[in-house]
Parts: structure tokens; sequence; C-alpha cells
């Protein structure tokens, strides 16, 4: 049986279908598409409608590959953009058009749920656990153990679409304008009062792109990224490198998308952010200073697809 999860994020859309074989989930389709959903939404709270025709354009195609492939059920969530932006339901109506399915909006928390669940999947991991996931518009942060699931989660106003739009106008990003971002994410992340423990799991294309960029694998490969480990020196680097590059050159890189360079670095600040943050000293004990970024190239429509492939999900 092959089961279909489409993730309408606020920077991208993902697709999986995987076939069940036994207890085993294998994929057989992957696509990951930028449409950029969350064009202004920031600041509008409105979808623009070019956003909203490259996003239904998208669907459409996936929709094709999803009849070809023969998938017996499919689910589509939309994350942070659809959540923020008024239009929805006609976006909605239209993406049911195309795919046979109407996307539902899912909250932060539970986003941040599937995102554990799916995140997880294949890294081998035990014990304890805070996995972060950052979207274009949203990242969520949660705890668990691997093996008992979640504990606690949180679902925070900053991502790498958002953080570019409100902070940076200047190419390439000016000193002060990195750390307006800096203190953008600071705030949010001071705010949670989490104390995050474990081995720390960063999700999404932000993390894979900055994987890919830090280790050059090219063309890319999944099985090359997921469960890699980056030390916070390495993702240092790999931030102050592409912020001192003006967009063009970010652009020709062999191992970055071209439409997501323009906001790669400000997903990258958050992501180091993210690595300071999780290795602070506490009066709970902490992931230690020597923190490693697990990249994980599996999120929430691997969470779906568990969820459907155990019946939990119709």
């Amino acid at each position: 049986m092959r089961f279909a999860a489409i993730d309408i994020g606020t920077n991208s859309v993902l697709l999986l279908v995987v076939e069940q074989r036994g207890d085993e989930l294998v994929p057989i389709v992957e696509r990951a598409t930028i449409t950029r959903l969350g064009q202004g939404v920031d600041a509008t709270r409105k979808l623009a409608p070019d956003a909203v025709t490259r996003t239904l354009d998208c669907l459409a195609k996936y929709g094709e590959e999803l009849r070809a492939v023969g998938a017996s059920k499919v689910v589509a969530v939309g994350t942070s953009a659809m959540r923020d932006a008024s239009g929805g339901d006609a976006f909605r109506a239209e993406a049911k058009a195309r795919l046979g399915v109407e996307p539902r909006v899912v909250s932060g928390r539970e986003e941040a749920e599937l995102t554990f669940e799916g995140a997880l999947s294949g890294l081998g991991l035990s014990g304890p656990v805070t996995v972060f996931d950052v979207g274009g518009g949203s990242t969520e942060i949660v705890t668990g153990d691997a093996a008992g699931g979640l504990v606690s989660a949180t679902s925070l106003d900053i991502g790498s679409v958002r953080l570019t739009e409100r902070h940076v106008k200047s190419d390439p990003p000016t000193a002060a304008e990195l750390e307006a971002v800096r203190a953008d994410v600071r705030a949010s992340l001071g705010s949670t009062g989490f104390s995050p423990s474990g081995a720390l799991v960063g999700v999404a294309g932000t993390v894979t792109t900055l994987a890919a960029y830090a280790r050059d694998v090219f063309p890319y490969d999944a099985s090359r990224v997921h469960g890699a480990r980056l030390s916070q020196d390495e993702v240092v680097r790999a931030v102050g490198s592409l912020a001192a590059m003006p967009l063009a050159q970010r652009r020709a890189l062999r191992t970055i998308k071209p439409e997501r360079a323009d906001v790669i670095v400000a997903g990258g600040v958050l992501v180091a952010e993210v690595l300071a943050w999780a290795s602070e000293p506490r009066a709970t004990p902490a992931v230690d200073s020597t923190v490693e970024l697990v990249v994980s190239d599996r999120g929430v429509r691997w969470g779906l697809a568990r969820r459907l492939a155990e019946g939990r999900l119709s």
C-alpha cells in the first residue's frame, strides 16, 4: 500500500510517497519545490496572488504524480503561512481541485508533534532529544525521548523568510542587520522556558542546505545528509561564509538552490543561535557545550506518513 503526505510550508512544498513493506515505510517519491507561499505574510497577513499561483501550480504537478504512482491515501497540511494569512479558504478549495484532498491547517503544536515523529525516523537515537524545525515562517522546538515520545513543544514566529523580510535589506547583509536577526531569535528563544537536553536534531530545508554546503554534498543526497553531525564551529563558519557573499554569488553555489539563496543567511543565523542557546548552562542539565547538530532530512511529511500507515489519520 502506498501513502502520500504533502507539507505546504511558508517557503517550500514537500511531497512524500511511501510504500509500506512489512513494518517499514520505503520512500518511493520525494519532492521539494520552493514556492514561497509566505511571501509578504509577516507584513500583510494575506496570501500574495503570485505566491498562491506558484503554490497551486506546484500542487497540480504533485497531483498528477500522485495519480501516476497510485497512492491509496493522501493527506496534505498547511503550516505557518496558512495559519497566519487571510485568504486560506479560497486557497484550500483550489488546492483540493488539484490534489483531490483539501489541505488541513495544523496548529503550531500539531506541527511540532508531526515534526518530532518524522524527524527521528532512521536516525537510531535513544534517550532525551531536542528537535527543532526551521521553517520559512515559524520554528518548532520539541523536547522528548526518542523512545517515549514528545514531552513539550512550542512554535515560535521566527523563520528564514520572516526574519529575512523583517531585517535584511542590504546585499550582502550588514553587520547591524545580522545582529538584528540574532536579537530577534534570542528574544524568541528566551521566551520559551525550555531546557533542551540530549541530542539536538535540526530539521527542514535550512538545516539540510547548511549541511550540504558545509560538507559539499553535490548533487544533493539525502543518504549523506540525514544523520550528518555538524559541530557549532562548522555551522558558524558556514553561516559566516554565506553572509559575506552577495546574493548573486550565493545563487551560483552548487549546493544551494537559487530560490533559497536569499533566505539562507537569516535561516543560518537562526540555526547557529539555536545551537548556542542549547549549550547555555541552566539549572536543568542542558546539552553540553560541545553540542553537535544532528541533521534530519525528514519532518512533518514523515510524521504524517507514519500516522497514515498506522491508521491514526483517515
